[in-house]
């Protein structure tokens, strides 16, 4: 298996996130339609005892929060402004995890969300977080 996004064995319905920034480093990364993410655990995702490096889980979470957050504020952009996370299992080499992302709360100004991170029925960690949503300064809607 390959970790090339262009060769990678996606199951069918998955879109490849497409990001030149940090995920194109630690990815690939995919979304569904209905709103859930996933990646397939591979080596370069590997710890020192050969399962996945939990900075990978939460990267993997904070990618996934944040977008549903951006779409919770109907577009604007978010910031991550608390996150936390639970390691529940270990997330082995090959596994396929997925999220599905809950708001739990959306004011005039923070989206609240949860998620389990789940390999096929076992539970690997759960996130929580807070995610700020960005306003524009009236000045800047030029710029």
């Amino acid at each position: 298996m390959s970790d090339a996004p262009d060769t990678f064995d996606a199951p069918a319905g998955w879109e490849l996130i497409r990001d030149s920034g940090f995920i194109a480093h630690v990815g690939p990364v995919y979304r569904r339609a209905d709103g859930a993410y996933a990646f397939r655990a591979a080596e370069k995702h590997a710890n020192l005892i050969r399962v996945v490096h939990g900075g990978m889980l939460m990267s993997f979470a904070d990618r996934a929060l944040g977008e549903t957050a951006m779409a919770a504020a109907d577009g604007a952009n978010c910031v991550t402004v608390q996150m936390e996370m639970q390691f529940i299992d270990a997330a082995r080499l090959g596994d396929w995890i997925e999220t599905r992302p809950e708001v739990l709360r959306r004011t005039g100004s923070l989206v609240f969300l949860r998620t389990d991170l789940m390999a096929a029925e076992r539970r690997v960690a759960y996130a929580s977080g807070v995610w700020k949503i960005l306003r524009r300064r009236p000045d800047a809607a030029g710029a």
